[in-house]
């Protein structure tokens, strides 16, 4: 993912956005992008995550004495 076209909200049109050196060590595949028209960044996400399901909470019955 070092370089793709996408929309650049500034420049207002369909320009071409470069990776920067990562520090992060992602290499080409880092997900921060740069527009090479103005220099606006943003962040790609191509995968999402599921957050972990919780169990469901259990009824705390007591038994009256």
């Amino acid at each position: 993912m070092s370089a793709r076209e996408l929309h650049c909200d500034t420049c207002e049109g369909v320009v071409l956005f470069e990776a920067p050196p990562c520090g992060d060590g992602h290499g080409a595949d880092c997900p921060e992008l740069a527009c090479t028209g103005c220099g606006t960044a943003v962040l790609v996400v191509t995968h999402l995550s599921r957050p972990a399901r919780r169990p469901a909470r259990r009824a705390n019955h007591r038994r009256a004495a």
